[in-house]
């Protein structure tokens, strides 16, 4: 017989006990689990690490600005021969740690050497002819001195004769007026006209020696102009001679080469044997000083000083993190100083964020046993605001919203399994 749909199912007996549905048990089995106090405390503890990370990045978020685009940076000073030669020694390694003033290489000497004897022989020549000059200018000197005084002796001579014949001349006169009185003796006559014709005689020879010795004072003195501009040419070639010799040891002091200040040599490109031309670059020096170079938006840059602190964490060194400080902000962007410098009045014109080069330098000491050289990727944090929340703030904010949270976590779970 079939049964009738429409006819009502059977009531269960009254004394039976209801099952309980299996999905209820098992909503109480999972909030059971869940008010357990080690699941609540465990995920507190979570909880808290999480808010403690999340507040930190949120309050660096708020004070800092950072960059992934930056490196170190530092001089590279380039090492070249100022002279040319062959290559002698060499005297230092690949990434090999130097200090000012060290020997790095030896050029050949022996032509340099050559050449500054030569030059000191060159100038020893000179010394003698500019010696010799110096005499003949001396000698010359005291000729000219001997003909003044030879003039001025035969000008007092020609005086003293020109008094003795004014004199003979006048005893001559008188001895005419005599004789024409018959008062003197023909004999005495013709001796007082022998005295004056001598004397006129030695007056005019006086005269013309004066001017033989005034000519001798001109002569010595034209050959004392000769001799002095002699001498200024020879005093100007011992100069040079001097030069010359200072010019070629300095040349054969260049056939060693220092290292110009501390750093750590890169790039050797030179081995012994190698002629070198002048100015040829054979190796670099990177001294230990180095910065940070970091390219900022300009965005960033609105609240952004020199002296604001930083740090800096270095990827060579896993990450680790150093104390430095902001040092300059480049007046203009990167773009701006690169090769080609971008036309922004021709063509279609596309804003683009810039970049803008912010000088770094490091307070704390880099590590001696790590190599930190220019181009090094970093990424800087410059603290761009005063506010900040001290470390144990943060925990202690974090460890009490955990707290409160796993305190109404579990009341909200036990009001559940009441219902």
């Amino acid at each position: 017989m079939s049964e009738n749909p429409n006819q009502p199912a059977p009531e269960p007996p009254r004394n039976q006990p209801v099952q309980p549905a299996p999905e209820k048990k098992n909503n109480g089995e999972t909030l059971q689990k869940l008010n357990s106090p080690l699941f609540i405390w465990s995920s507190a503890i979570i909880f808290a690490v999480l808010l403690f990370f999340g507040l930190t990045l949120l309050t660096d978020k708020l004070t800092h600005e950072s960059t992934d685009d930056a490196f170190i940076a530092g001089h590279i000073v380039s090492i070249a021969p100022r002279i040319d030669g062959q290559v002698s020694a060499v005297h230092v390694l690949d990434n090999q740690v130097v200090r000012s003033n060290d020997l790095l290489i030896e050029i050949d000497p022996s032509d340099y050497a050559i050449t500054v004897a030569q030059k000191q022989a060159a100038a020893a020549s000179q010394d003698a002819n500019f010696r010799t000059v110096i005499a003949a200018y001396e000698l010359m000197r005291a000729k000219v001195t001997t003909a003044k005084a030879s003039a001025l002796k035969a000008q007092a001579d020609a005086n003293s004769a020109e008094s003795t014949a004014k004199k003979t001349q006048s005893d001559f006169a008188r001895a005419q007026d005599l004789l024409k009185q018959n008062t003197i003796s023909q004999q005495e006559y013709d001796s007082q006209l022998a005295a004056n014709t001598k004397a006129q005689a030695d007056l005019q020879s006086a005269r013309e020696n004066v001017d033989e010795e005034t000519s001798k004072v001109d002569e010595a003195n034209k050959q004392l102009a000769a001799v002095f501009a002699e001498k200024d040419m020879a005093f100007s070639q011992f100069n040079e001679a001097q030069t010359n010799v200072a010019s070629a040891r300095l040349n054969l002091s260049y056939t060693k080469i220092f290292a110009p200040c501390d750093g750590r040599v890169t790039r050797k490109q030179v081995e012994a044997g190698d002629y070198l031309q002048t100015g040829q670059q054979i190796m670099s020096i990177v001294p230990t000083e180095v910065w940070v170079v970091a390219n900022f938006k300009e965005s960033q840059l609105r609240k952004m000083s020199p002296g604001q602190s930083a740090s800096v964490e270095i990827d060579a060194l896993g990450g680790r993190k150093f104390r430095a400080h902001v040092d300059s902000v480049q007046a203009g962007s990167g773009a701006a100083f690169s090769l080609l410098p971008p036309e922004n009045a021709t063509g279609n014109f596309v804003k683009v964020i810039q970049r803008v080069p912010v000088k770094i330098l490091f307070d704390d000491p880099l590590p001696a046993d790590h190599t930190i050289g220019p181009g090094l990727s970093v990424t800087p944090s410059v603290q761009v605001s005063k506010f900040s929340v001290p470390v144990f703030v943060t925990a202690i904010l974090a460890i009490i919203l955990a707290i409160v949270s796993a305190i109404g976590f579990q009341k909200f779970l036990n009001r559940k399994a009441a219902a």
